[in-house]
């Protein structure tokens, strides 16, 4: 595979809902046959994508041992913004913006929890420093089931300053 994984049920369906565009190539678990599954691929196909059915251990390589669920693809990451992109979103706020700050959090699975918390209490975005701390990866999308599409993430060069 070339490009960056996208693991899990979640985090195919918030990537499919967010744009099918950037998923290229679709593969999933030839043995199962239960209903998530099939509506993923049902929802790929709709999306014009093609999923390629292989054996688990296809996956289990793929994945690096993650749990997929049956489903790895290929495709884009969510993209995090930089102090611009903050400049942006606060500009165009049409409320006091509710922020949530992160420093320190290195692991991505904390991360991906993060932001699937954020997302759920009406956060519009997550900041975090740029340097020693967990960006976006396979694994915070797959743990932040689907916000990482959805949640504005800014890396930031110097998180005082920032503030």
């Amino acid at each position: 595979m070339a490009g960056p994984l996208l693991i899990g049920i979640h985090a195919l369906r918030s990537a499919l809902k967010h744009g099918a565009r950037g998923i290229t190539a679709l593969y999933v678990d030839a043995a199962r046959r239960d209903r998530r599954l099939r509506q993923l691929v049902d929802e790929a196909r709709r999306a014009g994508l093609r999923p390629q059915p292989v054996d688990k251990s296809v996956l289990d390589r793929l994945s690096g041992g993650a749990n997929h669920q049956g489903v790895v693809a290929e495709g884009t990451m969510p993209a995090s913004r930089d102090e611009g992109g903050l400049e942006e979103l606060l500009s165009a706020a049409a409320h006091p913006p509710l922020l949530l700050v992160l420093d320190g959090v290195t692991d991505p699975h904390n991360l991906g929890a993060c932001l699937r918390s954020a997302d759920g209490a009406g956060v519009d975005a997550v900041i975090a420093p740029r340097d020693r701390a967990s960006g976006l990866t396979p694994v915070v999308c797959k743990v932040a089931s689907g916000a990482a599409e959805t949640m504005p993430f800014i890396q930031v060069t110097n998180l005082a300053r920032t503030l």
